[in-house]
């Protein structure tokens, strides 16, 4: 019999039970009649007994039926119940618990016949510490190779040995060597490390196993702990095999050396049964286990030593090159329309992860379906980008034509700014269409990836961001809160010029910020100094944003024809490419040399 037939048994056998005990109360429960008609049946002599129990009564008719009602003045009814010589007897009033257990006990039976069947539907079988266990089979092989993992090949080149390994591993022990027993991948969300695994099962073609970390957690403990035995004792069976954990930090995590009573609790305890088993392979078991997580900083030292994950692979943010790769994987599952050149698209997708990059790809096949195309174009890839980047078009926001307006000059001041700023990335579109949260957008996109940034293009990145609030000042004489955000991300830029990168000469070369318990490389602030020097940061952060502010003045007011320029090409046609701004500044520069020129000749005349 298989799991699903045993559990509709027992489902039937329930819903029979439920059944039988309703017909069963049916049958037993007395007659339920009125107050009225208990009266009348009082004083027609019908009555001989009854039993009284606080307000409720039960009792036997002369044709001994039995019958229940409700007294809700019981001292009014004695004197007519003495006047019929009715045999009273009766009871202290208490909780009625029995009837309340008898009324739950349907709903117990229901619901303990739905866990039973739908634990063994996921395969379980009951009790504790057998849970999920039974669903550790192992995948026999996945249809996924390295040709269908893209833009990390460094990585890839580093695995290539652990499938040389898995297929043949007298290889590698005929010199006294050792395969390694562990992989750690880390790296940022969507980069591949799942599909990474994958492929090494794939290209070894050996079983798979693959569980989350928090499928070994409960909250009883030395549940988590018995499944990671029995899965490292089915994959011993399946050796050589693959063992991949997807975020192990949610098992893995620095201990903390246990409670008060001196005990470990669940986590730690399925961690130490893990570094264990890892230890415990014999010589002829070739069991590798892969895990991924993008927290490594929080790992157990103890699960990073050498013996249990012996290497490391960091797995990175894809440069142009291995984004154009993992476009052209991608690009493969839809129909593309002739001419696009995935290498200009992957220059405008910088920071892009894999899985960004495969939602790009569908969110442009997506786009082209709605517009009923026959083929996805270039512009469903930049409107796909556009998306998911800056959020989705407000159409239908009405906005005031003086606060259009500002919005124009606000981002024609970015982008200006950014133009004639030397050190900086390209301008590539500029809009005042409002997407997401923002009435408009300056977008600029690198020509190459930057790995290090010198200390201009960081001020200049301070400028562009102030050039969008200095605009609406030249132009309007006001502020507005349009600004709020370039504010905060200039000011973020220069604290990290000045307690980060070392880069102020006021402060020196001395980092007043390090990682700390940090996500893959991103930074906490730590405040291990005086008041003094931090008055003094405080100051030097303020002179830079001051000085960034003041000359982007002075440029924007220079050019203040461009501004306009600009701004009313902007409110015309609501978005300005790189293309067409580069006509509006060459438009700005000739009548800059016709008015140069009759100046001259004014001069000369």
């Amino acid at each position: 019999m298989t799991q699903i037939q045993t559990g509709l048994l027992i489902l039937l056998l329930t819903f029979l039970g439920v059944v039988g005990y309703n017909v069963y109360l049916h049958e037993t429960t007395p007659n339920e009649i009125s107050y009225t008609d208990f009266v009348d049946q009082v004083q027609n002599d019908k009555i001989k007994a009854i039993h009284l129990k606080g307000g409720s009564v039960k009792g036997e008719d002369i044709s001994k039926r039995e019958f229940c009602s409700f007294i809700p003045d019981v001292p009014s009814i004695l004197p007519l119940l003495n006047e019929k010589s009715i045999l009273i007897t009766a009871e202290k009033d208490s909780e009625n618990f029995g009837g309340t257990l008898k009324s739950m006990l349907p709903i117990f039976l229901i619901l303990g016949g739905y866990l039973i069947f739908s634990r063994m539907q996921k395969g379980d079988k009951p009790g504790f510490g057998k849970g999920k266990s039974s669903s550790f089979h192992p995948i026999k092989s996945t249809n996924l190779t390295f040709d269908d993992v893209a833009g990390i090949s460094e990585a890839r080149v580093e695995l290539i040995e652990i499938v040389e390994s898995l297929k043949h591993p007298d290889k590698f022990s005929s010199l006294g060597g050792y395969i390694p027993k562990g992989v750690l991948l880390q790296g940022p969300p969507g980069t591949g490390k799942t599909l990474l695994a994958k492929a090494i099962a794939g290209e070894a073609s050996v079983p798979f196993y693959s569980i989350g970390g928090s499928d070994f957690v409960e909250m009883f403990v030395g549940v988590g702990a018995s499944r990671v035995r029995e899965l490292f004792t089915e994959a011993k069976k399946n050796s050589p095999c693959i063992i991949f954990i997807d975020e192990i930090d949610a098992i893995g995590g620095k201990r903390s050396g246990g409670n008060a009573s001196g005990s470990s609790d669940e986590r730690e305890q399925t961690l130490n049964a893990l570094l264990v088993e890892m230890d415990g392979f014999d010589s002829n078991q070739t069991v590798i286990i892969i895990a991924a997580t993008n927290r490594p900083d929080i790992l157990d030292p103890a699960l990073l030593r050498p013996g249990r994950f012996d290497r490391q692979v960091t797995i990175s943010l894809p440069d142009v090159k291995g984004r154009r790769k993992i476009l052209e994987v991608h690009a493969k599952k839809i129909v593309m329309a002739r001419g696009i050149n995935l290498s200009d698209v992957a220059r405008g997708i910088p920071g892009f992860s894999g899985a960004e990059i495969a939602n790009l790809v569908n969110e442009a096949a997506l786009m082209a379906v709605r517009k009923n195309k026959n083929a996805v174009e270039l512009s469903d890839f930049e409107e796909a980008k556009d998306k998911i980047s800056l959020g989705l078009e407000r159409k239908n926001l009405v906005i005031k034509e003086k606060d259009r307006r500002v919005t124009a000059y606000h981002e024609a001041g970015h982008a200006i700014t950014a133009k004639l700023l030397p050190e900086t990335d390209p301008v590539t579109k500029i809009s005042i269409i409002p997407r997401g949260g923002a009435l408009g957008l300056t977008q600029q996109v690198p020509l190459d990836d930057k790995y290090t940034y010198s200390r201009e293009y960081l001020e200049n990145r301070i400028k562009i961001l102030m050039g969008g609030r200095i605009a609406e000042e030249i132009v309007f004489h006001h502020q507005t809160t349009g600004a709020s955000n370039d504010i905060v991300r200039a000011t973020e830029i220069a604290s990290r010029i000045v307690c980060e990168f070392g880069m102020s000469t006021a402060i020196g070369p001395i980092a007043y910020m390090h990682e700390q318990d940090g996500f893959l490389g991103a930074s906490t602030a730590t405040k291990p100094y005086s008041e003094k020097t931090a008055q003094l940061i405080d100051a030097e952060i303020k002179k830079l944003i001051d000085q960034c502010y003041t000359e982007t003045m002075e440029l924007l007011t220079t050019n203040n024809k461009f501004l306009h320029k600009l701004a009313e090409a902007l409110l015309v046609n609501e978005t300005v490419d790189g293309e067409e701004m580069e006509i509006v500044h060459h438009c700005y520069i000739n009548e800059l040399e016709i008015e140069k020129n009759l100046k001259n000749k004014l001069k000369e005349g």
